[in-house]
């Protein structure tokens, strides 16, 4: 779990937080969150979960769950 007591991720952000290329900071002000990467990590190649949840005053907090492998 990775948690944070900043500010809150908008709702706009936060329903296409997951997508591809998604940039939150003005264009040539960095290169992206890298969330979509590690979505594909942790979902697709590991069938794991990663959730996010933002609340305003709170901050933002991030659950990743990946199942064992107990062969």
């Amino acid at each position: 779990m990775i948690v944070d007591n900043g500010g809150r991720i908008s709702e706009k952000v936060n329903s296409n937080l997951f997508e591809l290329f998604l940039k939150i900071k003005p264009i040539g002000k960095g290169t992206g969150l890298g969330i979509s990467i590690s979505y594909q990590i942790i979902v697709e190649q590991d069938q794991g979960k990663l959730e996010c949840y933002s609340q305003l005053g709170k901050g933002t907090e991030f659950i990743i769950k990946i199942p064992m492998n107990l062969n």
